[in-house]
């Protein structure tokens, strides 16, 4: 072979190798900046305790954000170093993606920070997941929502013989006709929660079954025993094997052993940063469908985009309308809700979750709480952004966070309601209603 072809074939193959390496560059580049083919879902790309400013950055990099997230992070820091605070975490989904994802605080004092993946209690924002796995068999033809509850949980008893008049539907939007919280004192007494549902028989009714709304906890896990009744197995396995696992909650239990097993979790606490952490009781483990979940807020976040229609798979669009139409008027949450009424046109309660008017905007959320943890969930599921926080004391402020974020999504005037600026160093007292026992949210 003559030495130019040589030459002209080494320079071919030069060229061939260089532009080789220059896409393999690009892509790598493309892959380290959350972008190109390979690009990783926030989630997966989010570890350690700084993750929010990489969710910042995110947000930044896709340039329609409506929500400040730096001013969001740096109130957060602020709300973090209160009083009655010890640990929080935070997830933001905006546009169906997860863009801010943080930990504040500890564990327990002198313990280790909060991460996105420290394990807290969801409280009775677990409502939401019974009512979903209710309404998702219903789907598939193995229940009605309109039955009768006595047909699918034996153990239900309400005054009069009221649960063969009682549906399904009127049990997971509470209106089975029986005061707020019934027998919730004698749970955390150490009663059986089955013999507790059948002595519901022996209370005065306050009216028809379907005709008020009252929060409960004992009767409402009696969506537990639909679910094993239909399906064969024990709710926990359910739960696990059709929601939590095809959605990827790998931190996601229903046990008390779930929580303290945990690499990392909140322990919790009555009071704040002088407080020493108490016992985490199993009462409302044993009722788990009306509180009994645990997980990061990582899974929490992931939790929330299944709520807005991104996993059909898993929660069909169906199932998601039936448990987010209103069932139930809520005046009693609105009085209570009084200190965000500018915002709130109205309040109502779904299958599992409370629905509101938020400036004539449709918005989901629940809250929950039991010794020691608070929880929230708002979303918007049009626009498919929202928010979710977990922490660790009984402190009534971080519940302004929503409205701070809805306020944004929906660019409307910033108003403090975290109650931060120009505020004393010690906080005031609570108001009587945001301080409740195990389980419950505020009558």
């Amino acid at each position: 072979m003559c030495p130019f072809r040589l030459r002209r074939d080494a320079l071919r193959r030069r060229i061939v190798y260089a532009a080789a390496a220059f896409i393999a560059a690009s892509i790598i580049i493309l892959w380290a900046l959350g972008g190109g083919p390979f690009a990783r879902p926030v989630p997966e790309k989010i570890a350690g305790n700084e993750a929010g400013d990489l969710t910042i950055r995110e947000a930044r990099r896709r340039g329609r954000s409506a929500i400040d997230y730096r001013r969001i992070d740096a109130r957060l820091k602020r709300l973090a170093e209160e009083p009655a605070m010890v640990g929080l975490a935070v997830a933001i989904v905006e546009e169906g993606d997860i863009r801010f994802l943080k930990g504040y605080g500890v564990t327990e004092i002198g313990g280790d920070p909060v991460t996105p993946n420290t394990v807290f209690r969801w409280a009775s924002v677990s409502k939401g997941v019974a009512a979903d796995m209710v309404a998702k068999l219903a789907g598939r033809q193995l229940l009605s929502l309109y039955e009768p509850v006595a047909k699918y949980a034996p153990s239900l008893r309400l005054p009069a013989g009221n649960e063969h008049r009682a549906t399904v539907s009127d049990l997971l939007s509470h209106r089975l006709g029986l005061f707020a919280h019934a027998n919730d004192s004698r749970l955390e007494d150490g009663y059986d929660p089955g013999s507790l549902r059948r002595g519901l028989a022996a209370l005065n009714a306050i009216c028809s079954p379907g005709q008020c709304h009252a929060y409960q906890n004992v009767a409402y896990d009696a969506a537990s025993e639909i679910v094993s009744k239909v399906t064969g197995r024990p709710y926990r396995d359910v739960v696990r094997d059709e929601l939590f696992a095809p959605l990827g909650m790998t931190s996601a239990t229903m046990t008390r052993d779930g929580l303290l097993s945990a690499k990392s979790w909140a322990k919790p606490h009555r009071g704040g940063k002088t407080s020493k952490p108490v016992e985490v009781t199993d009462f409302y483990y044993r009722v788990p469908a009306a509180g009994g979940v645990n997980s990061s807020i990582k899974d929490l976040a992931v939790w929330m985009q299944a709520q807005m229609g991104k996993d059909p798979d898993v929660l069909s669009a169906g199932t998601l309308a039936a448990v987010q139409s209103p069932r139930a008027a809520t005046p009693g949450e609105y009085r209570r809700m009084r200190k965000f009424r500018e915002r709130l046109g109205g309040t109502s309660y779904g299958l599992g979750w409370r629905i509101y008017d938020y400036a004539g905007h449709k918005v989901v959320a629940h809250r929950g709480g039991v010794t020691g943890y608070r929880a929230m969930i708002m979303f918007d599921p049009l626009l498919k952004s929202g928010v979710v926080a977990l922490w660790n004391s009984s402190a009534a402020q971080p519940g302004g966070l929503e409205y701070e974020v809805m306020d944004m999504v929906y660019k409307l005037p910033r108003k403090d309601w975290l109650e931060l600026d120009g505020k004393p160093g010690i906080l005031p007292p609570q108001p009587a209603e945001m301080l409740t026992p195990d389980g419950g949210e505020p009558r």
